[in-house]
This record gives structure tokens, sequence and C-alpha cells, in this order.
């Protein structure tokens, strides 16, 4: 199958399931049905090629294979309790791409809170987001997060029976939870994408194939809410964070830090689309999290030296985004950005007001940062100490190396002085 026809699939699933969920009623199984029919487009269109309407022909096979399930459970209760409500084969066969939603239906929105249900756990919401929505098979999922496909699959059958059990129905939410839900997914899709640039274990620093899904679910939920500035602020922050990832990797796959990065290898294409998109949303949106955190990303990405990034504009901005949204990274990324202003001094009694705070205990940024602004300081054993304890509690390769080769070139000068 080729790279184009894999799109097209990716595309067209959340359509196809959003057909089939509004008709049936029943998420679970008509999930399981679009992934049967996805399979067969997969084996079958590279020999016969792509229908003349792939949505059509994919809700024919999915409608197919869920009313041949639904026939089978009813069979085993009683058969007139449901006929009256299942479709024969042939009425099915003859049926194109608008007969189970309008034309101009988008199921893209009502989708991704379904997926991101309150009912669900934070895993459940990003595997299923990544299988309904996404249209990856529980096989690719799996892959991205380094875990057995088994485990992957119960992650995702959990989920299904989660939103079963809370009753959830495919629709959008009451306008008084609307808000609270879509702050939700919204977390869900940077969850997604952060695991892609980052990723919290294994031997690689990117998993291009999250970060890749993550911005494409973005630009489509920027598609269906057009006015919403938190949205395009996470769709910009995406983009201006991925834009540096041809940098942040030697060829042998070490890390590189954003000051020492060669920027010439940054996507300009990326950075230009980020810093319109922020540019627009924070001169007609109330003031968002994600816009502030894309704005000070803007604010590096345009950097075209390390030494000409305004760090009292990131500065400032960091302030106003613990004010409205205070969580324990924002403040180590603040202690960052403290130190390049006020001195490393300064920086460091910020992080101390981090050491009490559980979300933090044993997290290797913590160790990682203060490493640096100890390094900073001229505090070389100290630095030493923390880059090597960041090392240990970082399930990363890419980073431990990174972190172990900062502490072995402080040791040696060390010891040379």
């Amino acid at each position: 199958m080729t790279t184009d026809d894999e799109a097209l699939l990716r595309e067209l699933a959340p359509q196809v399931l959003g057909a089939l969920v509004r008709r049936y009623g029943r998420f679970d199984t008509c999930e399981d049905a679009v992934q049967e029919a996805l399979l067969a487009a997969a084996l079958r269109w590279p020999e016969r090629g792509v229908p003349e309407s792939p949505r059509g022909w994919l809700i024919t096979v999915a409608s197919r294979r869920l009313t041949d399930q639904l026939r089978a459970e009813s069979s085993r209760r009683r058969r007139e309790e449901t006929a009256a409500t299942l479709a024969g084969h042939d009425e099915l066969a003859g049926f194109g791409a608008d007969d189970l939603a309008p034309a101009d239906q988008d199921d893209t929105l009502a989708l991704l809170f379904l997926c991101c249900h309150p009912a669900l756990s934070a895993a459940s919401q990003v595997a299923l987001t990544l299988r309904a929505v996404g249209g990856l098979t529980t096989a690719q999922i799996a892959q991205a997060f380094l875990v057995p496909e088994a485990t992957m699959a119960q992650r995702i059958s959990r989920g299904k029976q989660s939103i079963r059990a809370a009753g959830a129905r495919f629709t959008m939410p009451p306008p008084d939870q609307r808000a609270e839900r879509l702050r939700t997914v919204l977390h869900v899709l940077y969850l997604i994408f952060n695991e892609g640039y980052t990723a919290t274990s294994g031997p690689d620093l990117h998993r291009s194939a999250l970060t890749g899904e993550a911005i494409r679910l973005t630009r489509d939920l920027r598609r269906v809410l057009p006015d919403e500035g938190e949205v395009a602020g996470l769709l910009a922050l995406m983009l201006l964070t991925d834009a540096r990832r041809p940098a942040r990797t030697l060829p042998d796959g070490s890390l590189v830090p954003l000051a020492e990065q060669d920027r010439s290898l940054w996507q300009a294409g990326s950075i230009e689309e980020g810093v319109a998109l922020i540019t627009d949303t924070l001169s007609r949106a109330p003031i968002g999290p994600y816009q502030l955190q894309a704005a000070i990303a803007a604010i590096h990405d345009e950097a075209r030296r390390a030494g000409d990034t305004d760090w009292p504009q990131i500065l400032a901005l960091y302030d106003l985004l613990e004010r409205i949204s205070p969580n324990p990274i924002i403040r180590l990324n603040r202690a960052v950005a403290m130190a390049m202003v006020r001195g490393p001094e300064a920086g460091l009694d910020l992080l101390e007001t981090l050491d009490a705070d559980a979300r933090m205990v044993g997290h290797h940024r913590l160790d990682a940062v203060r490493a640096h602004l100890l390094e900073m300081a001229g505090d070389q054993v100290a630095a030493i100490v923390s880059y090597r304890t960041a090392a240990r509690r970082t399930r990363s390769l890419p980073e431990q190396r990174y972190l172990e080769a900062r502490a072995a070139r402080l040791a040696a000068l060390d010891e040379t002085s």
C-alpha cells in the first residue's frame, strides 16, 4: 500500500466510525468493525485499486461486519427482538458515502470528545484517540509507545468498556461541559505530541509517528473549531516546537541542547506558519496556556542565534503562564528563564520550591535543570552529582547519554584544574 493510500485511510477512519456510531450507537462494536474494514482495504486496494468512493466502500464493509456481529448476538437471544432494526447485505451493498451521515457532517470533534470522556484514564484516552480518530492500528500504537501489542489491546479494550459503562453517547456534551471537555481533548493531543517529541523511554529521542499524528489531529480540530484560541495556540506550539526536531540529534542519535543546535536545520515553513498562527490568535482570542507556550516557542525560534534570545520577554511570559496555569513543569522552565535573566542563583532558589512537590519527586528533569544551573553558577562538584542523578532517573537512552556526558566532561575539567 502506498503512503498516499495509508494517509487516505487515516483521514477516512474517523468519518467512517462517526457514520456508524451515529446510526448504531455502539462505539466499541462500531470501532472494531471499522478496524476490520481498514484492514480489508489495506489488503485489497493495492491489488484492485482504490474504489471510486473510498468512504462509501469502507462504510459498506464496516457495516457488513457490524451487522454480521449483531446478527450473531441476536441469534443467541431472539431473532424478532432485533430483526426490524438490522439491515440486510443487499440493502447495504448499494448505499454510498452519504447514506449514514450527511455529506457535510464532520464527526471528528464528536469522536474526540467521546474518546476523551472523563470516565477514561489518561492512558486510555490517548490510546483510544490514536486508534479511533487517528486510524492507527493497535500494533502501530503499541510500537509507538514501546509496549507489547497485547498490553495496548487491553488498554484500548478497557477504554471502550469504560465508555459503555458510563453510558456515553455520540453527541456533543452539553454547553456547560464543553469548555472542560475541550481542555481534556487538547491535553490528550498535547500528551501525544510530547511523547513523540521527547520519548519517555527507549533508544530514540523522537517518535515522529506520534508528533505527526498529533499535529494532524490538531489541524482537524482547528478546522472544525476555527475560533477557539487555545486550539490555534496548541497547533502553533506543536509546529514551532517540531520545527527544531531536525537539529535536536546528531547522526548517531545523540541529543543536542537548544543553545547548541544548528538553527539552519530548523524547518522555516513550520516556524512561519506557527508564528502567523500565534500572532493572529493572540490578537483576537482570550489568552490561554497553550497560546502563551506558543508565544515562548516563537521567541526561541525567531532568534537567529542562542545569544539573541529575548530572555526577559520569555520570563515575563512564564510569569503570566504560571499565574493562569500553575504546575511544576512550568515553574521548572521558569527557573531556567529566571537564571538567564537574573543569574543562576535566582533560578536555583526557585527550584528549591519544587523539592517538596510530590509530583516532582524522582523526576529526572528537576535534577537535570538543577545540574545545568549549578554548572552556570560554577559549582562543578554539585553539578556532577545532579547530572548523574538525572541520568539514573531517566528511561530515555539519548537523554541518559547526554546527561552522563555532561557529568563526565565536568569531571574531566575538575581533574585538570
